[in-house]
């Protein structure tokens, strides 16, 4: 099974709770960022830039459950910024895991080693861990040397004690798929319980532009062999998602599936955008005009292929006729009941491979100066 039998048997009673009601807009996944602050400036990442302005704000715990009680979503994606230095960080995990919410925290590890003691596992509870490359190429990325190697100290103590740990990779114009199959083969070593990848969105706030995937061409070119991947390693990306990707289908966004809550309140339209921001959910869905977005209806959609826009159209398999959402329905049942075997393959010590080449990227732009925010593991002063 791809997931944990109470994950899938959660989410599937909420999904069945929609359905009857006849809900047309409703959220899969909730982007929850309590703070935008970070102690690294990776490349592609835009969220350190938009809200500079508000870099030293963070949500409150009672805001974030409020946010995600009325909001009514089964799984939480903590995120930011940085979510290990959010000083409650541990406290609100605690008290979504006793709202029966899936929960994932978003990390470059760098603090997890430190921080895991203040964690309990549970089948509903990750720790998603972000690396876009083998050594080399990811410390390139997050600008800084030496983050790859504590990351995978991180895991390794992490799956020691029990966690559940996926992986996170972006897909950038000059990232070499063969490295992200070798990156694959390592971590199954280490025991990693998924993986989800995604080509860069391009954030308008990050100056270099180049570093993204900009066409669609562009990246079904760089998805073409991603079955290969699907039928070795536990990719947490749909199947209908990946042939999306690849340009053997299309979708249609659903950016209301995935929706964000930061410290100015719900970010709309979707996660790479920002038109605006709202005090509740209700308030991003009624109030905003899904029609105006999308290809062929804003020029800032027409390349967008993420998975926080399309992924919850291909995993609820809303897209055709009647006969292809009930193949497709199927297909997904068969997705998540069965998955390659990773048992096998752990083994202590592995060496981590050697990448084909490093990936060639030059910085995002300007780096953002924290002058009045001091950040250690578990440490917020303004």
């Amino acid at each position: 099974m791809r997931f944990p039998l109470i994950v899938n048997t959660s989410l599937s009673w909420y999904l069945m709770k929609r359905a009857l009601k006849g809900d047309k807009y409703f959220p899969m996944v909730m982007m929850l960022e309590p703070l935008h602050a970070c102690n690294l400036t990776c490349t592609g990442c835009g969220r350190i830039r938009e809200y500079k302005d508000t870099i030293n704000q963070y949500v409150s715990v009672e805001d974030c459950l409020k946010a995600v009680d009325t909001s009514g979503t089964p799984i939480v994606s903590i995120c930011g910024g940085e979510p290990l230095i959010y000083p409650h960080i541990a406290e609100l995990v605690d008290e979504l895991l006793k709202r029966k919410k899936i929960v994932y925290v978003a990390t470059n590890a760098m603090f997890l080693e430190k921080k895991l003691k203040e964690f309990k596992p549970s089948s509903r509870f990750f720790f998603a861990i972000h690396l876009d490359g083998l050594e080399e190429t990811h410390d390139m990325l997050v600008e800084r040397k030496g983050v790859f190697k504590t990351a995978v100290n991180g895991i390794k103590a992490a799956k020691k004690a029990g966690f559940q740990v996926t992986i996170n990779t972006t897909i950038f114009k000059e990232t070499d798929m063969r490295e992200v199959e070798l990156l694959m083969d390592y971590l199954d070593t280490l025991g990693v319980d998924g993986y989800m990848i995604t080509p860069a969105g391009a954030y308008s706030s990050v100056s270099n532009q180049e570093i993204f995937l900009i066409t669609k061409d562009e990246i079904r070119e760089k998805f073409k062999e991603v079955d290969k991947l699907m039928k070795k390693h536990r990719l947490h990306n749909t199947p209908i998602f990946l042939e999306f990707l690849q340009g053997k289908r299309e979708l249609s966004c659903a950016a209301w599936g995935v929706p964000t809550y930061n410290p100015k309140g719900w970010k709309g339209p979707c996660y790479l955008m920002t038109d605006g921001h709202y005090k509740s959910y209700q308030d991003l869905v009624t109030k905003t005009d899904w029609s105006k977005y999308g290809p062929g209806k804003d020029p800032r959609c027409e390349n967008c292929m993420v998975h926080v826009g399309y992924d919850p159209v291909a995993f609820l398999a809303l897209k055709g006729n009647f006969l292809t959402r009930m193949m497709d329905g199927f297909r997904m049942f068969m997705w998540q009941m069965f998955a390659p075997s990773r048992e096998s393959k752990i083994r202590e010590n592995a060496p981590v491979p050697v990448p084909p080449k490093p990936t060639q990227l030059s910085p995002a732009g300007p780096i953002v100066q924290l002058e009045n925010f001091f950040v250690t593991a578990g440490t917020h002063k303004n």
